[in-house]
């Protein structure tokens, strides 16, 4: 099970105002400290945290933050229109179309996603595949 993922981000505000255009959206509570952003899915009392948890955090070597090649982390939505809103929201944020919200011909008929890049550059896949919704073969 993954545990958490974390981005790194030389502009800490820049990245914020990016991911609070949409993950706030996907039940994400924002913690911000000294060290950078923290998201994670709300825990009922007693129970243990949800997984993954999200950061946005500057390099620990202090080196300037840098995208992987082909890297990507991608957040499942519930729904197609939320898909299409969360990757518009992102962009108006600070964020770069990477491949408008659409199906694709290499995954199922189901799969729904929209691609974007962060400000830092980070590969972002926002995607809903709920087989209740239209498919990409009618």
């Amino acid at each position: 099970m993954i545990a958490y993922v974390t981005v790194g981000a030389d502009d800490i505000a820049r990245a914020k105002r990016f991911y609070q255009a949409f993950l706030p959206a996907l039940g994400y509570g924002l913690t911000e400290g000294p060290q950078g952003l923290s998201y994670a899915l709300p825990v009922a009392p007693g129970q243990p945290a949800m997984r993954p948890e999200f950061y946005v955090k500057s390099p620990f070597d202090g080196r300037a933050a840098s995208a992987g090649n082909g890297a990507m982390v991608a957040f499942e939505v519930p729904s197609q229109a939320q898909v299409r809103a969360m990757h518009s929201a992102a962009v108006a944020a600070g964020g770069t179309d990477e491949g408008a919200p659409g199906f694709r011909a290499a995954y199922g008929p189901h799969f729904f996603v929209g691609y974007l890049r962060d400000p830092q550059g980070n590969k972002i896949a926002l995607f809903s595949s709920d087989p209740k919704e239209p498919g990409r073969d009618g």
